[in-house]
């Protein structure tokens, strides 16, 4: 039983603290995605120890104390995506038409033909902006019904799985696609002008994640989401980042992305909103993310039913709120953190940030 139970706690030591290597080869990386699933089996684990292991013998309370020990560890990164945090948000004090934003995100997964479960939930909540992943030209003429309804758009079809285009309500201004550190991988940056005329930038990133049948490591996406978050650390108009992040909101990636942009998690305090794998319920996580600068409350944040792609699409909703800034603040970054993104940046061949001027 003791050399059971040994096993099973190399294994979870290994499975938690792999990830405090810095190294980006995928088989690391993907580590950081299944903390929950992992915190799981280790309470699981614990709980068959205390029940079957004999306390008279000093290896059962050191192998209780180390399965205690990961499972403290895990829950300690994804804490703060459950309602027993804190909120880094605050809640929208009031509606205000002229000042709210909403965004939907769609990875609708280029083989799913199940356009019409996409425009249903389109249809049914309205949202201002519609970012879509991985779509085609073949999407792309579906998806052009919108045209009435969401006059102002920015497209880029692909068939690599990295397509990506922007519909949108309010009008958009100084537009660009730029493809920041892969050839074949585009974001798209833009002013979204709210029914005030307050300006507001918005970035939609769609960066390829370490995997063997993607990228080695994880240094592209990570260059990618840092050289945007330098970009926007000093902007003066309110900021919006969204999309497929491919990587998971307590990763120390994103974590680091948030410390060097400043920008806030609207999901701190409410929950994790896993919105991948939509057919596979204990194998989720957050991967399809906004983040906005402290100019915004949150309205609402949802996510929304599945329409065949193998992410689910969210919606999130804010009111630009000026006067709540003050009450809001994220996690700050540290000399070492600053000098780790710059490292992480200079490894890439990162191209400027198109930054949209009011």
């Amino acid at each position: 039983m003791l050399f059971i139970f040994a096993l099973l706690n190399g294994l979870l030591l290994l499975a938690t603290f792999i990830t405090l290597w810095r190294y980006e080869a995928w088989w690391v990386r993907g580590w950081d995605f299944p903390r929950l699933q992992i915190a799981v089996v280790a309470a699981a684990v614990l709980l068959l120890q205390v029940v079957l292991l004999d306390f008279a013998e000093i290896a059962s309370i050191v192998l209780v104390g180390l399965t205690a020990l990961c499972l403290v560890y895990q829950l300690w990164w994804i804490a703060a995506y459950t309602p027993f945090f804190p909120l880094e948000v605050k809640p929208a004090p009031a509606d205000d038409a002229n000042n709210t934003i909403s965004i939907m995100t769609a990875n609708v997964l280029t083989t799913n033909k199940n356009t019409a479960g996409l425009l249903r939930e389109v249809y049914r909540w309205r949202p201002d902006i519609l970012v879509t992943l991985e779509t085609n030209a073949w999407w792309q003429q579906q998806l052009d019904v919108l045209g009435n309804d969401y006059p102002y758009a920015i497209k880029c079809p692909l068939e690599n799985l990295y397509g990506m285009h922007v519909y949108s309500r309010l009008p958009l201004e100084d537009t660009a696609i730029q493809f920041l550190v892969e050839a074949n991988i585009p974001s798209m940056h833009a002013l979204a002008v709210l029914p005030s005329e307050q300006k507001v930038r918005v970035h939609f990133l769609h960066p390829a994640p370490p995997s063997p049948s993607e990228n080695d490591e994880s240094a592209e996406r990570d260059a990618e989401l840092l050289v945007v978050a330098k970009s926007v650390v000093d902007a003066e108009l309110p900021v919006i980042v969204a999309g497929d992040l491919n990587d998971v909101a307590w990763s120390a990636t994103t974590r680091l992305f948030r410390k060097i942009s400043g920008l806030l998690d609207p999901r701190v305090g409410r929950g994790m909103f896993n919105s991948f794998h939509a057919d596979y319920w204990f194998v989720r996580w957050p991967l399809d993310h906004l983040f906005h600068s402290d100019h915004f409350t949150l309205k609402d944040i949802r996510r929304l039913p599945s329409f065949g792609s193998d992410h689910f699409p969210m919606l999130i909703t804010l009111v630009y709120s000026p006067a709540q800034r003050v009450k809001q603040d994220g996690p700050e970054s540290s000399a070492s953190e600053e000098a780790w993104a710059d490292e992480k940046i200079d490894a890439q061949p990162a191209r400027d940030v198109h930054q949209p001027q009011a």
